[in-house]
């Protein structure tokens, strides 16, 4: 369970880090991004970056020259802490950021990739490099997804845990009641020629949607009643996509509602996709906090905390969606406070003595929680804010709650 947190929360901190460096500006071309693969040599890097620092003494301006020789610097001593590359690279941005008015600051982030990195590269800019690193981040697994009955058709995409919808169409199919001076016979096949089309025109659509996705993994359909067998049996859909079908399930709806209950009921069919275990452990939750006395639940944030150092929490639920600080502080003193704040004060006093704060430690909040989940031996799952089930652990439950190995008397 070890390797699989350390991989889950530098998984995390990667996209947290993502999240700051996209928006950072510099005043100029004056940012840094170096990409190290896992074959190069720290030594070889280190002479290349020398060799960046001489040229960047021809740099015209002075505030960009000292800027960007600054961060190569930086850069090169930050290397020196490591023997060798990491097996996945090594990323390095650095560089002097716009803060508010003329103000500037030193950033430095230094990322182990996902994913392998496979060529070397030296970027100054007014921004960070970032684009090698974002397809990383995109989910790469996704599921078509077609919900019909012969008056409407939705088309989506499941793509890691968010269910997007594509299109959704009416059909021309008439209803079965015989129209005037109409034999029923011909009246019949009219609507089977209608029926027909529109079978042709869900497909087209699938086709359109689907078959250039390298990562589709497969195609589940719904729908109420036995049309949606039929489609899938008379062989509608394009060959390559005929053959990723799944499975069909029934739904009671074809629209965009139709769409995510074909995914909860398809859910044996996508076990391995993270958006069914995030359900799954939601529904858990859920089915114990509506047992009389609470069941084997807990959440809001001191709460929870309080069941995990009691050694009660088997396993923690935490919204990635959480943007907060835990903060420590320590005075003078010697007294100590603990919060939670999305702004630590740039400049605390202690509140018990008010004399100055002489030690301030700061954490994500989510990474303050798989420490303290490690520490005691709990399982942390991260819950996407995208999916249905996120947003319910935010706005029902703050973000944090937890499934208990036994009840606590608190």
């Amino acid at each position: 369970m070890g390797d699989e947190v350390s991989v889950e929360r530098a998984r995390y901190d990667f996209k947290k880090a993502m999240q700051d460096i996209v928006d950072l500006r510099g005043r100029g071309t004056e940012l840094i991004s170096v990409y190290v693969p896992a074959h190069k040599q720290i030594s070889d890097v280190t002479s290349y970056l020398r060799n960046e620092y001489s040229q960047s003494t021809n740099i015209k301006s002075k505030s960009t020259r000292k800027n960007v020789m600054g961060a190569i610097e930086s850069i090169m001593a930050r290397l020196k802490t490591f023997k060798t590359v990491p097996e996945n690279g090594l990323v390095l941005f650095c560089g002097e950021v716009a803060a508010g008015g003329d103000q500037t600051r030193m950033v430095q982030y230094v990322l182990e990739p996902p994913e392998p990195m496979t060529v070397f590269l030296y970027r100054c800019d007014s921004t960070f490099f970032i684009e090698p690193l974002t397809d990383m981040l995109r989910e790469k697994k996704s599921y078509g997804l077609i919900v019909m009955d012969r008056s409407e058709a939705s088309i989506g995409l499941l793509i890691g845990k968010k269910v997007n919808l594509i299109k959704n169409f009416d059909s021309q199919v008439p209803r079965k009641h015989r129209q005037g001076g109409q034999s029923a016979q011909r009246f019949e096949r009219l609507i089977e020629l209608a029926a027909h089309e529109f079978f042709k025109k869900i497909a087209n659509n699938a086709e359109e949607a689907f078959l250039e996705r390298e990562d589709l993994q497969g195609i589940i359909v719904g729908g109420p009643g036995a049309t949606k067998d039929f489609f899938v049996k008379e062989g509608y859909l394009h060959h390559e996509l005929q053959k990723k079908v799944v499975d069909t399930f029934d739904t009671g709806y074809t629209d965009e509602y139709g769409l995510k209950e074909l995914v909860t009921n398809a859910a044996a069919a996508l076990h391995d996709m993270d958006l069914m275990r995030e359900k799954d452990l939601i529904q858990r939750l859920l089915s114990e906090i509506r047992k009389q006395d609470g069941g084997l639940s807990a959440y809001g944030e001191d709460h929870v905390r309080e069941l995990l150092i009691a050694g009660a929490v088997d396993t923690l639920l935490v919204s990635e969606g959480l943007d907060l600080k835990r903060v420590k502080l320590t005075c003078n003193n010697g007294h100590v406070k603990e919060f939670t704040t999305k702004n630590p004060p740039s400049k605390p006093s202690c509140d018990q003595c008010d004399s100055p704060v002489e030690d301030v430690e700061e954490m994500d909040l989510v990474d303050h929680f798989f420490e303290l989940s490690e520490t005691v031996g709990s399982k942390l799952e991260l819950i996407s804010a995208d999916s249905e089930e996120g947003e319910m652990l935010i706005k029902a439950f703050g973000g944090v709650a937890a499934l208990l190995r036994f009840q606590v008397m608190m």
